[in-house]
């Protein structure tokens, strides 16, 4: 099986060793980030960019671990762009390398609410936000949802009709509260293909849990 991460094998090893017994997270795990990075190449044959910040900004943008609940949660991607700047500092990439990969990583988040501004930052974003829909991110907002202790949904007002939607308690609040608004939020022309194309897949998911509902 070719390397997922090919010609980059040796930095991706080494940027991986730092991103391991983090979390015990696992939508936010090493897979996660096999699936990011191969978002982030389908979106870079179309898009351009540079492959190798690309890596690293893919490989360390979770390398500092906050759960969802955590009162930190915003401050997630400034975290862990400072912690990236730190080992690739170290690592004697130039400092202008290191910005462009803490910027990727600091702009990536939804919480934190940054506007990429580089290229890489656009395409990070998107390749990230492609992994939160579609059935990958129908499969996260469920296992996230059973971690965080919430219900599936509130039986009497699934829809939350009459009543104010509230994704921490239950899971199926997520998608209308920030799921199914995240594909009007792609910064490139490949991430929005992409997004709608998963973005259909949450509205037929949803449309048929409440049918059975």
């Amino acid at each position: 099986m070719p390397n997922p991460f090919s010609p980059f094998d040796e930095l991706a090893a080494v940027l991986l060793a730092h991103t391991q017994n983090l979390s015990n997270d696992g939508s936010h795990d090493q897979s996660h980030l096999l699936r990011v990075w191969k978002n982030v190449c389908a979106i870079q044959a179309k898009e351009g960019g540079d492959l190798r910040i690309l890596l690293a900004a893919t490989l360390l943008h979770d390398c500092v671990a906050v759960e969802k609940n955590s009162p930190l949660r915003s401050r997630a991607s400034t975290l862990a762009a400072e912690q990236a700047r730190h080992i690739l500092s170290n690592m004697d990439w130039s400092e202008q390398d290191c910005e462009a990969v803490g910027h990727a990583v600091q702009s990536h988040s939804f919480s934190a609410n940054i506007q990429p501004v580089s290229l890489e930052a656009r395409i990070l974003q998107d390749a990230d936000r492609l992994d939160a829909i579609g059935a990958l991110g129908i499969a996260r907002c469920f296992y996230t949802a059973g971690r965080m202790g919430s219900s599936l949904y509130e039986p009497k007002d699934p829809q939350a009709e009459n009543r104010s939607l509230d994704d921490k308690r239950y899971a199926l609040d997520h998608f209308p509260a920030k799921l199914l608004q995240l594909a009007d939020g792609f910064q490139t022309k490949r991430g929005q293909e992409i997004a709608r194309e998963r973005h259909a897949r949450m509205e037929r998911f949803v449309e048929e849990m409440v049918g059975e509902l």
